[in-house]
């Protein structure tokens, strides 16, 4: 009887995938494969993005941009972010391949991602440099704040304020605010 081998993904293979309403991505050969989102999830994406959007307009900071995306720094990587800012250069180009830079990455759990995104994910937006990585934890009501060094994060449960490198600007949110109910 013979052994499996596992498979070892590229960012090649996972866009060959069939589109079956999940979402594929591959970190380092590891293959991460999640469901569609909570309407909850989905919520708190939404009210990220009318937070930010208007704070990067406002101060040229960069593009928001929302998953699905197809970012891929190597050829065994190839990531969703839920929310992410690049720089405006960047996104003139149009092109998942120009993204390079990420100045501020948010991930918003899912009891079928929580794995990843707090360890795979979380490892490799440290080691591309993303100077902000935000893990928000709707069910729990807290944001996690990673930067590249941190071995362990700043959890957040009251406001979360984020200064992008290089702005005099900060944007601040209320938590309580966020994770109000509808």
């Amino acid at each position: 009887m013979g052994m499996a081998i596992p498979v070892y993904y590229s960012a090649e293979m996972v866009r060959a995938l069939p589109d079956d309403g999940r979402r594929h991505e591959t970190v380092h050969g590891e293959l991460l494969v999640t469901p569609s989102p909570s309407l909850w999830h989905q919520e708190l994406i939404d009210r990220l993005r009318d937070r930010i959007k208007p704070f990067i307009k406002q101060h040229g900071i960069g593009h928001l941009v929302s998953s699905p995306a197809d970012i891929s720094w190597a050829p065994d990587i190839l990531v969703q972010p839920d929310l992410f800012v690049v720089p405006m250069h960047e996104a003139r180009k149009l092109e998942w391949a120009a993204i390079r830079t990420l100045i501020l990455t948010v991930e918003v759990l899912s009891p079928s991602t929580e794995r990843y995104d707090r360890f795979t994910k979380r490892r490799l937006y440290q080691e591309a440099g993303v100077p902000t990585y935000w893990i928000v934890d709707g069910d729990r009501r807290f944001v996690e704040i990673w930067t590249p060094a941190a071995r362990f994060p700043e959890l957040r449960r009251d406001r979360i304020t984020w200064q992008p490198v290089g702005t005099e600007a900060s944007l601040e949110i209320d938590l309580e605010d966020l994770f109000a109910p509808l």
